[in-house]
């Protein structure tokens, strides 16, 4: 702060949505809601500090500097100009400088604003800290009488609050690696589904998608079934021969497509038990684009370990319409193999989701007894 006549004002990054709205795209970065609540809270963190500088705060214009930038770091990082925005990391940026300043904040207070601001505090230390952690243990005790604190208790105070926020802050960020993991994992099965259509169509009969039930009977003549038709007549006399004039190219394409409906179909019900998430990062929505292309592919191979006579007593099936089925069957199968990772997820928001851990009781008073 470069005088003392004048409380902080603003930055010029404050206004960068309005100023420039030629220059707003239209795409937003994360959820909107999160975002305005961000802003929010610096023009209540920036009013805060002005109160603090006609108060007592005069002679802390370092500290007032600091918060000041801090806060528009926050609304710079938080604007449509800035560039970093990709997978809403800006949101989890921005937090970190608005706690920043909020810490600046209870620097500059005095003991009655900071037993005001005790509460919100002590919850905040007891959702991230376990109970038997020391600084939890102090935050607790200072609470008990925050009208008498002295400075070394207000560092005491300050350094828990900070691992607090920084606990907070690691558990976005465990958010974030693990949507980061599914979607990869997910780009590199659609990858997968993508070639194995494209060798499917232009290499339709080197492993088709084909049944024969005839020649489990043990038939002189063979009848050939794929997803997409069969052979009019069993007048064919090998099975080879039969099924070059029957496979068709779009046989690998329309089971994935069907394995890919199923596995929709078994995403929704997925996300109906995980539920919405207050995170910046989209958990159900990577979870549903991992599921999709597993079930276009556990279709696939399902079909092929049939044909293959892994399935004892299923490698006769006698319709285009029975492989479909089984087609249906295998794509919402791949809730089997995605199980693990929608328990891993639902773990995962639950450590974000802040479950405040249990509080120590305090030791039962000593009862009087009568001489």
């Amino acid at each position: 702060m470069s005088s003392d006549s004048s409380p902080p004002s603003p930055g010029p990054e404050e206004n960068a949505d309005t100023e420039n709205p030629k220059k707003i795209p239209a795409r937003e970065y994360g959820p909107w809601e999160l975002r305005q609540v961000l802003l929010a809270r610096t023009n209540e963190l920036q009013a805060l500090l002005d109160d603090r500088w006609r108060t007592h705060g005069k002679d802390r214009n370092d500290l007032l500097d600091k918060a000041k930038d801090e806060l528009n770091s926050a609304r710079s990082v938080l604007s449509h100009a800035h560039k970093r925005k990709r997978a809403a990391s800006h949101i989890a940026v921005g937090q970190i400088h608005v706690d920043t300043a909020h810490n600046l904040l209870l620097r500059l207070s005095g003991p009655e604003e900071i037993a005001s601001m005790m509460p919100g505090v002590l919850a905040s230390v007891r959702e991230a800290l376990p109970a038997e952690d020391p600084r939890r243990v102090a935050v607790e005790r200072i609470s008990r009488s925050p009208a008498k604190i002295t400075d070394s208790e207000r560092e005491s105070l300050l350094d828990a609050v900070s691992v607090a926020r920084h606990v907070r802050i690691q558990k976005t960020l465990r958010v974030r690696s693990f949507v980061n993991i599914v979607r990869w994992v997910a780009g590199g099965l659609a990858v997968g589904v993508v070639l194995v259509a494209v060798l499917g169509w232009f290499f339709d009969d080197t492993v088709p998608l084909c049944f024969s039930p005839d020649r489990v009977s043990g038939a002189e003549e063979y009848h050939v079934v794929c997803p997409t038709r069969s052979s009019p007549d069993a007048k064919a006399k090998r099975v080879d021969a039969s099924l070059a004039t029957t496979t068709a190219p779009a046989d690998y394409l329309a089971v994935e497509f069907i394995g890919l409906v199923a596995a929709g179909i078994a995403a929704a019900t997925t996300i109906r038990r995980i539920g919405g998430t207050a995170e910046p990062y989209n958990v159900p929505f990577a979870l549903a684009l991992l599921k999709l292309p597993m079930g276009a592919l556990t279709a696939v191979l399902g079909l092929l370990l049939m044909r293959g006579g892994f399935v004892p007593g299923l490698t006769a099936l006698d319709s285009s319409a029975q492989i479909i089925s089984w087609a249906i069957i295998f794509g919402y199968a791949q809730q089997i193999f995605t199980r693990l990772v929608d328990t891993q997820a639902r773990n995962v928001l639950a450590g974000a989701s802040g479950s405040a851990t249990p509080t120590r009781p305090p030791p039962p008073k000593p009862s009087n007894q009568a001489d």
